[in-house]
């Protein structure tokens, strides 16, 4: 923001904010109209109950499963959740389906081999 200063001049004032990279790709994705959103993340999938007892790899997950998956706090706060909440936002706006893997399982996630798919 900025206030207007002595003889129509304008004063710049700085702001520190945080952009979020996945927010922001989801973003950039809608206003492509992509039908893919494709997050890259150090894991190979998305799993309930992370490195806890009862952690399940999924596959695939559904929009709506998603967002319960999100309330009951599954993901990570810094790490997972920002993927997922960047996903329903993708999804929410006509996205036809996201996709979660690691770098080096791109390709055989595109293949559907692996990485976890999140569809509407």
């Amino acid at each position: 923001m900025g206030h207007r200063g002595g003889r129509g001049t304008w004063l710049a004032q700085g702001v520190e904010a945080v952009i979020d990279k996945d927010f922001a790709s989801a973003l950039l994705a809608t206003s492509l109209s992509a039908d893919l959103l494709l997050i890259s993340t150090a894991v190979e999938k998305v799993a309930l109950n992370f490195n806890q007892p009862g952690q399940e790899w999924l596959d695939r997950m559904t929009l709506d499963e998603a967002r319960e998956y999100l309330k009951e706090g599954h993901f990570g706060k810094g790490s997972m959740e920002p993927k997922i909440r960047a996903i329903i936002g993708f999804l929410e706006r006509g996205g036809k389906r996201a996709l979660i893997t690691n770098p080096e399982n791109i390709e055989r996630a595109l293949r559907g081999e692996t990485g976890t798919v999140v569809v509407p």
